[in-house]
């Protein structure tokens, strides 16, 4: 694929894996727009934490996905859309599950629907691990049954499933890429990964955590933004659906031990029960098989927990004052 002749549009490209997507996008010389959420502090997420000479080659523009007409505006012109617009945080879809549905289903109806109108050349769409629920068989593989254990799961089930019917119903040249547990520099707290390292850094003598015994595959950003590339150059990657992830498995627990021995500080760690899920809805295992990934894509992963989790604190440490490591980010 030639890059530099593809116009692109990012969709949640102020968050965590959007930011480091639009950036290396940017690195191999693609035209690119950056759709982010509006506010009226004229707040880009994360793109205002990458460098100038990556933001200045940056269309911006500041909209919801929950709006059909401008959807419509974002996505004319564009030859591909990476959509990674969502709402995330399982513990606030308890809370909210309306807004799950409105931006995470209708949302990604309006991307698919401008798409089809706009002829897109490739359209990828993000969905994630947490759709699998609890597993009933290790590793992961794409035919495993869906489980929404969250209303974030199932609001992403539901989005997956109008990006296949597009796919089906209208020739929408539709990929799905299925991410387990990215983590990495300017991950928000919510995720466990920069909650345990924020406060270590803190200098806190105790940690609150919530369930230690869950297991989750922790896949490096880099590793992840490899697989959007390759994931969109693969003509054999049409229709299908994708698990993106290591194949090994990390106990909350011993990801704490780690932690503590990587940045050479020992914590109690307390049990708080404002961070666990309710008893039926947490996952309790997600261990990616990424076979598909490897035979279609030639995708594997090249960075280790330790050596992400290495440049992953090295970030926290040096950005600490955007944290808040004493408040419980839901």
């Amino acid at each position: 694929m030639n890059w530099k002749s593809k116009r692109v549009l990012v969709t949640g490209a102020g968050g965590f894996i959007g930011s480091h997507l639009v950036e290396e996008l940017v690195k191999i010389g693609t035209k690119v727009k950056a759709f982010v959420h509006y506010n009226s502090r004229n707040d880009w997420g994360n793109i205002d934490l990458l460098p100038q000479e990556i933001r200045k080659e940056l269309q911006i523009v500041a909209g919801d996905v929950r709006d059909p007409f401008f959807v419509g505006k974002a996505v004319k012109k564009c030859d591909i859309v990476f959509h990674l617009a969502a709402l995330i945080a399982i513990p606030y879809s308890y809370i909210t599950p309306n807004d799950f549905v409105d931006t995470n289903v209708t949302g990604t109806l309006n991307l698919l629907h401008h798409s089809l109108e706009q002829g897109i050349e490739k359209f990828i769409h993000t969905s994630t691990s947490e759709v699998y629920g609890t597993a009933k068989y290790l590793p992961i593989d794409e035919k495993h049954p869906l489980q929404p254990q969250s209303p974030y799961s199932a609001s992403k089930i539901a989005a997956d499933m109008l990006a296949q019917s597009y796919y089906l119903s209208f020739g929408l040249p539709v990929a799905i890429i299925r991410p387990f547990n990215t983590f990495g520099p300017r991950q928000s707290a919510r995720a466990v990964i920069p909650t345990i390292v924020t406060q270590i850094l803190s200098d806190s003598k105790t940690i609150r955590m919530g369930m230690l015994e869950p297991i989750r595959d922790f896949t490096y950003v880099k590793d992840t933004i490899s697989a959007f590339i390759k994931i969109c150059e693969s003509k054999n990657s049409v229709g299908q659906i994708i698990n993106i992830g290591t194949g090994t498995g990390t106990k909350i627990g011993d990801l704490v031990k780690t932690i503590m021995k990587l940045t050479k500080r020992t914590v109690k760690v307390n049990t708080d029960r404002i961070r666990i899920r309710p008893q039926k809805s947490e996952v309790m295992a997600l261990i990616c098989c990424n076979k598909k990934a490897k035979k279609i894509l030639n995708w594997q992963p090249s960075y280790s927990l330790t050596e992400g989790l290495i440049e992953t604190i090295t970030y926290i440490q040096q950005h600490m004052q955007n944290y808040k490591p004493n408040i419980y980010n839901v």
